[in-house]
């Protein structure tokens, strides 16, 4: 869910009210310590195997920086190729030589790179040789998703001209002044260098805002994912098109979801891959609630046109990314009842493709963000990838897709750090005809013989899923399990892992079957484990915000919630944001067509039914859930009695990026818990 922040005034004065409320201590030892440990973690930005499957590249967090490394495809012999100190260097993709290496690095001055202020530039280095890396571009703009041509001649990247700020709806909004919608737009476009620098050409037309590409393997021709400008609003209904690969070229478009009928009308575009012949674009479409949280069924067109096919129509996963392989297979990631897999489909000429697991993972791909992409070889043999569990950090993996045993992590950035909460288990169950998934985090030095509190947190999105991820530093499951409570995170439907269908499930009924399935949960668990169902908390941020603030209206079974970042009233939120086009394929109609499905799913039309103690928190610059949203919910409890309390972190977007911040929203939302949820007094 993404908006842009515009109600200034209105969360100014939450912000008055606010810092009213007294503060509790955020120096407990105990949180101090479990902060501390989750910044221990060294992140991998990216990986790359090289297409000859011999060496491998990553960019691993280095005194607060990514670095760049090669290392042997085992992981042995890591070393750095480049000397540079003090400079981040991410996104790093080998050459079809597998000797070269391009990368991106912000050491060239300032504009709109991965942090405020630096401006990254593409990069070369010979791996083989002891020579410096060298400087390709130099841009003024931001710049992302680095792919080789097949013939290792070009370098083809995405590109926002003169950007002042990263290119997605999830970066936080330039401020609204003045006359709103008078300023230019910054518009994203598909580029391209020369291997050994030159000049910058860009491909794509400047109506078009591009969010994801792909080059064909002759390198003649770009299928590409864009929209007209605004970007932010507009990915919801953008289109495939497909276009020659040079300057001043206009793109065809091959799929408009908004002019089909059937099952992909309305749906959303992602992860286009020309096949290896180029006469077919397979891609994923599906309900997508956020650009980058990707899944939904695989689908094929004909690269110059036609009709798309549904291959996957019938299967109980959520493919996130894939690649052609050379034999008309695609190598897919996919996600399956809170877990991911690794697939490969065979693709006919017409009709469903054919699956077969390569691999099942009881961990999560990917860096900790959204992508589940792998690297592969060039004869698709091999695969390199991030991945982390509940119970392992973050390293790098590499598997042999033609072999049966589990991949191998060939690094071991983290090996001396251990889990301070406690163990992880799958939870199945049924509900309304669903097949429904969730994880279970056991309270930390857990025992058998005594009963705790358990936190029900539910996730973002609402298409995505928990996965089993070692957590990142700040508010989430971990820390409360970690302070002695079990912690029900559910996957109920809304969430990938369990098909299409099941994802679709809540269209124009948010807050409903959703609830039911994690109450359901809830109770699957409690017959099993020693909960106290009359200490039972709730939390979420994001949707898992809205779904906290509209569940206290609707039972009384929770004795304490916090709501982060929530939204309390659909048909005010409509308003408030710049991104609007994500709300009709879930509400059917904009808000001015449809007013009631709107209000059917808005807390605050039931709040005269909620008894819960509420904590409230967001950022004073969410571009995702205005702050006013917050304040409305926190208003309206406060009228009603209801113990609140509304925090505004002054600066601070949808996922706070300041340690202070961090640790005082964790400090408060357990010193709620601990007060609403504490286990009675022997005796008592």
């Amino acid at each position: 869910m993404r908006t842009t922040w515009i109600a200034a005034a209105i969360a100014l004065a939450c912000v008055t009210a606010a810092q009213a409320e007294p503060a509790p201590k955020a120096d407990d030892p105990r949180i101090a310590a479990i902060l501390e440990s989750l910044g221990k973690v060294r992140t991998v930005e990216s990986v790359a195997i090289s297409p000859d499957g011999k060496h491998l590249a990553w960019a691993v967090k280095t005194d607060g920086k990514p670095v760049l490394q090669v290392a042997d495809v085992d992981g042995r012999n890591a070393r750095r190729v480049t000397a540079t100190k003090g400079c981040s260097e991410t996104s790093v993709a080998w050459a079809p030589d597998s000797k070269h290496l391009a990368f991106l690095s912000d050491c060239g001055g300032k504009g709109a790179g991965v942090e405020e202020g630096k401006q990254n530039d593409i990069q070369v280095v010979d791996t083989t040789s002891k020579a410096a890396a060298q400087r390709l571009t130099h841009l003024t703009g931001y710049v992302s998703s680095l792919a080789w041509s097949a013939d290792g001649k070009q370098l083809a990247f995405l590109y926002v001209p003169n950007a002042t700020r990263r290119a997605s709806a999830t970066a936080a909004a330039k401020p609204q002044l003045g006359e709103i919608g008078v300023e230019g737009l910054e518009v994203q476009q598909v580029a391209t260098v020369g291997a050994s620098g030159g000049p910058v050409r860009v491909l794509t037309p400047a109506g078009l805002h591009v969010y994801e590409y792909a080059l064909s393997a002759d390198a003649k021709r770009i299928a590409y994912v864009a929209a007209e400008p605004p970007g932010d609003n507009n990915w919801w209904i953008a289109k495939l098109y497909v276009q020659p690969a040079t300057e001043g070229a206009k793109g065809n478009v091959i799929v408009d979801t908004n002019a089909l009928k059937g099952p992909l009308k309305d749906l959303q575009i992602a992860v286009p891959r020309f096949s290896p012949d180029g006469s077919r674009i397979a891609f994923i479409g599906g309900l997508m609630s956020d650009q980058g949280s990707t899944g939904g069924d695989i689908w094929t067109v004909p690269a110059n046109g036609g009709t798309p096919e549904d291959i996957t129509p019938d299967i109980h996963t959520t493919p996130a990314w894939l690649s052609w392989a050379a034999d008309d297979r695609l190598l897919v990631s996919e996600q399956v009842a809170g877990a991911s897999r690794v697939t490969s489909y065979a693709v006919p000429a017409q009709g469903a493709a054919t699956p077969t697991t390569l691999f099942d993972l009881p961990m999560s791909l990917g860096d900790g963000r959204l992508s589940m992409s792998l690297s592969l070889t060039q004869d698709q043999s091999h695969a390199a990838f991030i991945a982390s569990s509940f119970d392992k950090p973050y390293e790098v993996h590499v598997a042999d897709l033609g072999a049966k045993s589990a991949p191998v992590a060939v690094t071991s950035f983290n090996a001396g750090l251990k889990p301070s909460w406690g163990k992880a288990e799958s939870i199945t169950w049924k509900n309304e005809g669903h097949d429904v998934q969730g994880w279970l985090l056991y309270p930390a030095n857990y025992d058998p013989a005594k009963r705790y509190g358990m936190i029900v947190s539910i996730h973002g999105g609402p298409a995505a899923a928990v996965l089993p991820r070692w957590p990142n530093a700040g508010y989430g499951a971990a820390p409360l399990s970690a302070l002695g409570y079990f912690v029900f995170m559910p996957n109920p439907r809304g969430s990938y892992g369990q098909g299409e269908a099941f994802v679709q499930a809540n269209r124009k009924d948010f807050g409903y079957g959703d609830l039911r399935d994690a109450l359901a949960g809830v109770d699957t668990i409690e017959k099993t484990h020693p909960v106290d169902d009359k200490r039972l908390g709730l939390t979420g941020w994001s949707y898992g915000g809205f779904m906290t603030m509209f569940a206290v209206t609707q039972t009384d079974r929770f004795k304490a919630a916090v709501a982060g970042a929530g939204i309390s009233n659909w048909q005010s939120y409509y308003g408030q944001n710049l991104i609007d086009q994500w709300m009709k394929p879930y509400f059917g109609a904009s808000v001015y067509d449809d007013p009631g499905v709107y209000g059917k799913s808005s807390a605050i039309n039931y709040i005269k039914h909620v008894k819960t103690p509420t904590l409230v928190v967001v950022g004073e610059r969410d571009a995702e859930t205005p702050a006013p949203q917050s304040c409305e919910f926190w208003h309206a409890l406060r009228a009603q009695g209801v113990p609140t309390t509304l925090i505004v972190y002054p600066g601070e977007g949808h996922g706070f990026a300041r340690e202070a911040s961090r640790r005082d929203v964790l400090a408060r939302a357990l010193a709620w818990f601990d007060t609403y949820l504490a286990a009675p007094a022997k005796g008592r």
